[in-house]
């Protein structure tokens, strides 16, 4: 099952609205997944700066823990709260110490993305109750993924939720399953990489940032993924300037999109999409299996 979301916006006057949209098209697809959720938003950033997003175990204990980050790394470090999320924006030359800060930490604390305009917040609960912890609808942007989780094939924990992050403001959600995900893990740990779960789908995202860094665009990266990685998925991808969405050469999973002047829109069902404005001046269809479809801002 699991539900995906993603949202495009080519309108810049809607950025504003970013997160009440998407929180409409998470919700909707509670009945997909109603085991966790989790979003990745794209706003305001200064690629000077780097931001850490962390979850500690409870609001206490993150308001402990920021507190104790700017005297740790003796710089200036802005630092926002959400629930039990920490988003620190920090110089870059500080980045190194403050992930040897988290590593020393281990048990209290837990990196989930570092980017310069990306923020992940993912919980176990209901999407509706993640929504609302995180304050999302209020939240501005570009562009953003969601997910929802129905735990088919492990249990319900925070380290089965999406989205994951493996490089810098890249993210992935990924709804199916990759039954050769091990022996991809263990070519990846080679060439240096480390997962913090046993999720196939970080193992897709650690792929994408892989490719990448050897060169690769999104879209060759996406394409590659075609050839080595076996299963069934749909793939919503987030980067820095954009979303791409890719089936597998069957399309075993459903999928459905919209295009506006406004707007590029993804959802696992078409009710998704109806809650977003004009929808119905919007194109709609369905990608086709097996090809990689991308928008970036320049």
């Amino acid at each position: 099952m699991c539900g995906i979301v993603g949202l495009f916006l080519k309108n810049k006057a809607l950025e504003p609205a970013l997160g009440d949209m998407l929180s409409k098209m998470l919700v909707t697809m509670t009945a997909r997944g109603p085991d966790s959720a989790g979003v990745a938003v794209y706003g305001a950033g200064n690629n000077d700066r780097v931001k850490l997003t962390l979850r500690a175990e409870d609001a206490g204990a993150a308001a402990a823990l920021a507190n104790e980050l700017p005297a740790a790394l003796g710089v200036p470090v802005d630092v926002s709260i959400r629930a039990n999320h920490i988003v620190a924006s920090l110089p870059r030359d500080a980045e190194a110490a403050a992930l040897q800060w988290v590593k020393a930490r281990a048990g209290q604390i837990q990196l989930v993305s570092v980017g310069t305009h990306m923020e992940i917040y993912k919980d176990v609960g209901l999407p509706e109750h993640v929504v609302s912890e995180f304050a999302l609808a209020g939240m501005a942007g570009s562009h953003g993924i969601g997910h929802t989780r129905m735990a088919t094939e492990s249990a319900v924990t925070i380290n089965g939720a999406h989205p994951f992050s493996t490089g810098e403001d890249q993210c992935l959600v990924h709804n199916g399953s990759l039954s050769n995900h091990n022996s991809i893990r263990r070519t990846l740990v080679r060439e240096g990489m480390s997962f913090a779960t046993q999720n196939d789908s970080e193992v897709a995202a650690g792929y994408l940032t892989w490719r990448m860094s050897k060169g690769d665009s999104l879209k060759q990266s996406l394409t590659s993924s075609l050839e080595d990685l076996d299963g069934f998925f749909t793939f919503v991808v987030g980067t820095r300037n954009g979303f791409a969405v890719l089936r597998d050469p069957i399309a075993c999973k459903p999928a459905i999109m919209a295009e506006s002047d406004d707007y590029v829109a993804f959802g696992s069902e078409y009710r998704a999409l109806s809650v977003l404005p004009a929808i119905e001046k919007a194109r709609v269809f369905e990608p086709e299996p097996a090809t990689v479809y991308a928008w970036e801002r320049s």
